[in-house]
């Protein structure tokens, strides 16, 4: 399968990296913050680089795509300087698990302005509220976003000597790397999950979940072995979703079953009504409002012209890239993701691709979600077990096998950089396979218990700390004038967008919603 690498290394590597990360900005008292986004940083609505996610005090931090990953995080780190400098007394939060805050009124949703594009943004964060809480979207990830190579392509649809164009060809061969990814993406969970307990005050609006854990201190619930709470199911915990069988084999298929979901009335969300006495409370009654609210831990992805749905661009371009969202925030560093972690990614997504990759049943789907939340909940348990092909295997032997097959890809990788980066990632996270201790979930838990501090004190003076990196450091005034020009521009677009005519909301909402 792989027997040409020797020969074209070469091929492997350029291909296209991104990534988007989400901090929840925190006042000095390290509660959540009331403020409205920064002004300074420009229109969360029509900024490229600096938005917000769910509340209007969770900012998130986009780069554009670069071929080599430093150029990707250094943009990162200067997005991140640049916040800095116009948060006043705020910081972002470093962890992955929200604190400082009390109840989902607590929460302010982001707003987005008055045009109709602005106001579907907001009311779709109005339907999240009453379908799952506020409270647990306030968590905060890493997307990284990945394209193979264009060289790659063209090699590998020459070796297939397929009838499919290039274009069926790169979207089957995406759709394949998406489905081994959903077999052992649970690696990244173990390897890099830093979210290992949680704040009490997480359970204000659903107190019957804490049960579930133990108590690591008066303030803090935990369990022992978990890597990764926020990849579990105290997240969208949603009978609907977890029934929902998208299907992953076909391009086709993966429009056509998330289109059925958007399209699908839900009996419960029907009995909270979308526009009551004339306010919208969510933008539909249907198993999704839109297709961002269906949680994956990859999405196949294409550029979406303006006010173009996401399942529309994947029919009109096909798959464009994959974003991989099973990343936390890694606690110790201060622009949350470093070097290796992001190079072992990348080398773990080409192993996806360019290993067989069979269709998915729905028994298989059940499986891959059930490995991946006994990672989430206890993957650092002495002989844990997952389930592979049928069979029982501890996860660490899986985690061998997984580390043996990214050998070849890493060395290939490494055939264009100097001093081996890829191979040396590869060997750090083999330490952390046969030693669960030196994973960041555990480290993590190390220090609170060290410091006898409960979470919550934990994550607001580690985030202290890694401000002071930034209140070290300082952008050169072009890179300042740039984030600077962007906030201006973003500003101006979105008054243009404003003052410009607008079609009743319900109208648009038709229109949006009558897309192919």
């Amino acid at each position: 399968m792989t027997h040409w690498l020797t020969d074209y290394p070469h091929l492997l590597s350029g291909g296209f990296k991104g990534i988007e990360k989400e901090s929840l900005r925190i006042n000095a008292h390290g509660l959540i913050s009331q403020a409205t986004h920064p002004h300074a940083l420009g229109s969360t609505l029509t900024h490229s680089q600096i938005t917000t996610d769910y509340s209007e005090a969770l900012i998130e931090l986009i780069t554009p795509p670069f071929a080599d990953v430093q150029d990707t995080l250094k943009n990162l780190q200067d997005i991140h300087q640049f916040v800095y400098e116009n948060l006043g007394k705020e910081q972002l939060l470093c962890a992955s698990m929200p604190c400082g805050i009390d109840g989902d009124e607590n929460i302010r949703i982001a707003e987005y302005g008055s045009s109709n594009i602005g106001r579907m943004k907001h009311v779709y964060r109005h339907g999240l509220w009453h379908r799952y809480g506020r409270t647990m979207q306030a968590i905060a990830g890493i997307h990284f976003n990945y394209s193979v190579p264009e060289p790659l392509w063209k090699f590998l649809h020459t070796q297939a000597n397929t009838s499919q164009t290039l274009a069926e060809f790169k979207n089957a061969a995406y759709f394949g790397l998406i489905r081994n990814f959903q077999r052992i993406g649970w690696i990244i969970l173990y390897l890099f999950g830093a979210s290992p307990a949680i704040c009490k005050n997480f359970f204000k609006s659903r107190p019957a979940l804490m049960a579930q854990f133990e108590e690591f201190d008066n303030g803090t619930l935990y369990h022992p072995y978990a890597t990764s709470l926020r990849m579990s199911d105290i997240g969208y915990k949603s009978k609907n979703q977890a029934s929902l069988a998208i299907d992953y084999n076909t391009l086709d298929g993966y429009v056509r079953s998330l289109s059925s979901a958007i399209s699908t009335p839900y009996p419960d969300y029907e009995k909270i009504g979308v526009c009551v006495d004339g306010e919208y409370k969510q933008l539909n009654a249907n198993i999704l409002q839109i297709e961002n609210e269906f949680y994956s831990i990859m999405r196949p992805k294409q550029i979406a012209l303006s006010g173009e749905k996401p399942t529309s661009a994947l029919r009109r371009g096909g798959v464009e890239y994959v974003e991989m969202r099973a990343l936390d925030l890694n606690p110790f560093h201060p622009i949350g993701i470093d070097e290796p972690t992001a190079r072992f990614i990348e080398a773990l997504l080409l192993t996806c691709l360019l290993t067989d990759s069979p269709e998915i049943t729905e028994n298989e789907l059940r499986v891959n979600n059930s490995n991946q939340l006994i990672v989430a909940n206890s993957g650092r348990k002495p002989n844990v077990e997952l389930v592979k092909n049928g069979q029982s295997i501890t996860l660490q032997n899986w985690a061998r096998e997984i580390l043996t097959a990214m050998q070849p890809i890493c060395e290939a990788l490494d055939s264009t950089e100097t001093n081996s980066p890829y191979s040396q990632t590869l060997k750090l996270q083999r330490e952390l396979v046969e030693n669960p201790d030196l994973t960041p979930s555990a480290r993590m838990l190390v220090a609170m218990h060290e410091t006898e501090k409960p979470f919550s004190c934990f994550t607001v003076n580690q985030s202290a700390e890694l401000a002071k990196f930034f209140a070290g450091q300082s952008l050169d005034d072009a890179t300042r004038q740039t984030f600077i020009d962007l906030a201006a521009q973003s500003h101006a677009k979105q008054r243009e967008l404003e003052a410009a005519p607008q079609l009743p909301f319900e109208q648009f909402l038709q229109h949006y919603f009558s897309q192919p």
